[in-house]
This record gives structure tokens, C-alpha cells and sequence, in this order.
């Protein structure tokens, strides 16, 4: 069955028309995933098949409806997004493997003096978020904060933070890591513009939720032991390296795509003009990273000195880690669709009008409740976009970015110990429960709440 079906039969079932029964459906659902995510430490991709399951049944939903609905909605999501991490995975991969972070981290050190240190850290966090995972973005990272923090005696979480804030605005914001790609399929956004106003809104809130919030996190948390050993677990030595140039080229090479299409978009909008399909070709999300990972086996892996065998190698390597990603948003936009199929988008409609707040509000309200509990951004990310979705189907194309990049916001509220990121940080810091929610959890909320007063503002003007 199609999902154009699904959503024309959905309406029709007999027990979807009450709103009530509807709101213990969504509640009993999400409280059940979170059980089971938290309580039970089952992982997030059979925690959110059981919850779309028991979502249906209360919600009154036949069987047979509820099996179309999760398959339809596993399906498309890994066909539009499963790609898109993959190759992202695969950039990343080289990335690392090659030295390329290293390139860019000690040629951005090396022109920096002490007082700059947290500001080009925030930058080099930035250049490296865009193409790497957020863990992997961490472990690259990491040893080089805790290198540059010894060598330049500067206090760690004036270093530190400022890195992690960088990693942590791309991963909620910009496109493509794997939430606000989901948002952008759920919400049927355009990636270009999402992109976009992406960027813009990271901008700021990199800098308050970085450089600036690092004092305030150095004097609550106070001085933490360097190791004296200290040296980039991840550095990787060849006898010949990537140039800063061509790394730099090679990381932002989709972020051109991307944009550039947005950009023909609005200055061309004539669809069948050549020039404009030309850009929708090359600055679509795949054609985009595809070009950027197959520039990388060359400007990366060969530039590194590896042969073929090593590239096919490293590439291939690159893809184990990431399933259980792909698995759980999969699972998610079964999720979604089953959420939408059975009526809970149109009740979220009925009771936001109802209630007049803002739709943005509202999408990331909702992120920053799933997030508190099951301390996933990625899941939060996915059942917001399904619970709000249908408010975006009358927006414009602009406000429609805007609600990804609210509900990518509310996905990043106050991580603390049900966040597997809270262990990894409290670990690779030596820091103790308490000082890892006065730094990372509190730098976690700034990003958020920063965010999205940036947001609602803008929504009015644009």
C-alpha cells in the first residue's frame, strides 16, 4: 500500500476520530519507548517498533494497517536518509583515516594565539561537525583539546567546551547529519534552505553556547587534571599528508552544492530553465555527497599515500558503525508514519489552534520532552518531526525550515545521564557526575534554548 493510501485510509478507521483516545495513544507510546529504552536498556530501534505497535492498538488501528504503515515509513525514510548517512559515514571515515582533521586542527593552532584558543577551537569543531557523527567527531576531537590544553596551560573547559559546542550545534542543526535530515523528509523542507538558515542561526549560538559559556563552565566546574601523557589517540602519521587546502575544499564541497542550489532556487525559480536543473542535480543531498566522498578517495586517501586497496578498504570500514543508526531511523520514520496514520498529526493541529501557540514553539517543546526522557537527540528529533508534521504542510518554505530547525534545537535540551554523549564527555574529561552537569548538560540547554530564541524572531521576519 502506498503512503498516499495509508494517510487517505487512516482518517476513515473507526476509532481515530477521538482526540482523547488519541492522546493516550501518543502518551502511553512514547512513555512505553522510553521504558524500554531507559529502564529495560533495550535498543532504540526495537523500543520504537514495540511503541508504534502498541501506539496502533490503542489508538484502535487494524493490524494489517498498522504492519503498512511502520513498513511504509521504515522504508522511505532509510531509501531518503539511510543513503545520505552512509556516504556521510564514508567521508567521514577518510576524514579521519587520512590525517585530514589533523591537517586542519594544527594549521588553524598554529596560526592562533592563547588568548584565541577557544574561539579556534569552536571553529575547528565546526569545520570537522559538518562532515563527522558527533562521537566521532568527539574522539578525533578530544585528544586534541586535551593536547592543546597542556601544551598552551590553558584550563580544560576553556578548550573543551568551546569544542564540544561546535560538534554539538552541527549535529542538531545542520543538515546532513542524520536528525535534521529525518526533520527534513518528515517535514517535506527543502535541504538548501534548511541548510541555509542552518548555518545562520549556528553562527551565534556556536559563540554563546562556545567561547563565551566556557568562562562560566571553568569557574563552576574548576581546574581538572590534564594527564601528562596526553597525546591524539587518533592521530594518524603518514609519510605523506593531505593539503589544508584541498581538505577544506573537500569538507565544504556539499555545503556549496547544497546552498548553491538553494541560492538558483530563488534567483532563477523556473524549473524547467536549464541552469536551475543543473543546480537541482548537483546540489541535491545525494549527487552532493556522493561528488564530496569520491573528491575524498583522491584529495584524502591518495593524497595520504594510500592505494586502492587501502580506500576500498577504509571506505568499506566505515559503514559497520553506522547501522545501528540506520536501524534506528528506520524504525523512527515507521514511527512517524504510524503516528500520522492513525491521526495524530491532524489532533495536533486541532489542539494547537486551540491553544494558539506557536507551531515552532510547539515542535520544539515537544523534542525537548522526548529528549528528557529517553536522552536521544535523534529520536527525539524523529517523533517531534512525526507529531508536528502535518503543521508544516501549509507553511512556507522558509517556516518549514524553521520547524526542522526548532525541533533539532528541543532534540539537544539538557543531556544528562540517560545520554550515552554524557558518559562519553564525563570519561574522556575525568570529570565527576556533578561537573559534567555544570558544564556539558548546562552547554547543552545554552545551545537549545539559544537557538530557538533565535528562531521564533526570525520566523517573523522571513
Amino acid at each position: 500500500m502506498t503512503p498516499t493510501l495509508l494517510a487517505a485510509a487512516a482518517p476513515a478507521l473507526p476509532h481515530t476520530s477521538s482526540n482523547g483516545q488519541l492522546l493516550v495513544a501518543v502518551l502511553l507510546s512514547i512513555g512505553a519507548i522510553v521504558l524500554l529504552i531507559t529502564k529495560f536498556k533495550l535498543h532504540p530501534f526495537l523500543a520504537l517498533t514495540l511503541g508504534s505497535g502498541l501506539l496502533a492498538a490503542v489508538a484502535g488501528a487494524p493490524f494489517d494497517k498498522l504492519l503498512s504503515s511502520f513498513s511504509t515509513g521504515f522504508g522511505s525514510t532509510v531509501a531518503s536518509v539511510g543513503l545520505l548517512i552512509g556516504l556521510g559515514a564514508m567521508l567521514g571515515k577518510l576524514l579521519a583515516d587520512s590525517g585530514g582533521a589533523n591537517i586542519i586542527a594544527d594549521t588553524v593552532l598554529a596560526r592562533t594565539g592563547p588568548k584565541m584558543l577557544p574561539w579556534a577551537m569552536a571553529l575547528i569543531a565546526a569545520v570537522l561537525g559538518l562532515p563527522l557523527f558527533f562521537e566521532v567527531g568527539v574522539v578525533l576531537l578530544i585528544p586534541i583539546v586535551l593536547l592543546v590544553a597542556r601544551r598552551g596551560n590553558v584550563p580544560l573547559m576553556r578548550i573543551g567546551i568551546p569544542a564540544l559546542a561546535g560538534l554539538s550545534v552541527l549535529h542538531g542543526l545542520v543538515p546532513p547529519h542524520p536528525g535534521p535530515l529525518v526533520a527534513v523528509d518528515a517535514l517535506k523542507a527543502d535541504l538548501g534552505v534548511t541548510l541555509a538558515l542552518g548555518l545562520l542561526i549556528a553562527v551565534p549560538t556556536l559563540i554563546v553556547a562556545g567561547p563565551l559559556f566556557s568562562r562560566f563552565a571553568q569557574r563552576w566546574v574548576g581546574p581538572l587534571e590534564i594527564p601528562a601523557d596526553t597525546t591524539p589517540a587518533e592521530t594518524v602519521k603518514h609519510e605523506k599528508t593531505p593539503r589544508f587546502g584541498a581538505v577544506l575544499a573537500t569538507i565544504l564541497l556539499p555545503v556549496v552544492l547544497m546552498l548553491g542550489k538553494a541560492l538558483a532556487d530563488v534567483v532563477i525559480d523556473d524549473p524547467k530553465a536549464g541552469v536551475q536543473r543543473f543546480f537541482d542535480f548537483i546540489g541535491s543531498p545525494l549527487i552532493a555527497l556522493l561528488a564530496a566522498t569520491l573528491l575524498a578517495m583522491v584529495t584524502l586517501g591518495r593524497a595520504a599515500g594510500f592505494d586502492k586497496t587501502k580506500i576500498s578498504a577504509t571506505v568499506g570500514n566505515s559503514l559497520g558503525p553506522i547501522a545501528g543508526i540506520v536501524f534506528i531511523v528506520g524504525a523512527g520514520g515507521g514511527f512517524k508514519q504510524t503516528l500520522i496514520d492513525v491521526g495524530v498529526g491532524q489532533a495536533v493541529s486541532d489542539w494547537s489552534g486551540k491553544w494558539h501557540i506557536s507551531a515552532l514553539l510547539l515542535g520544539w517543546l515537544i523534542a525537548v520532552l522526548i529528549r528528557l526522557a529517553t536522552g536521544s537527540a535523534t529520536v527525539a528529533t524523529i517523533t517531534a518531526a512525526g507529531i508536528v508534521g502535518p503543521l508544516a504542510a501549509d507553511m512556507s518554505t522558509t517556516h518549514a525550515a524553521l520547524m526542522v530547525l526548532a525541533i533539532g534545537a528541543g532534540s539537544l535540551f539538557l543531556s544528562h545521564v540517560n545520554d550515552a554523549g554524557f558518559w562519553l564527555v564525563k570519561e574522556y574529561f575525568g570529570m565527576s557526575v556533578g561537573q559534567t552537569l555544570k558544564s556539558w548538560s548546562v552547554m547543552e540547554t545554552v545551545i537549545s534554548v539559544v537557538a530557538i530564541a533565535l528562531i521564533l524572531p526570525l520566523s517573523l521576519i522571513i
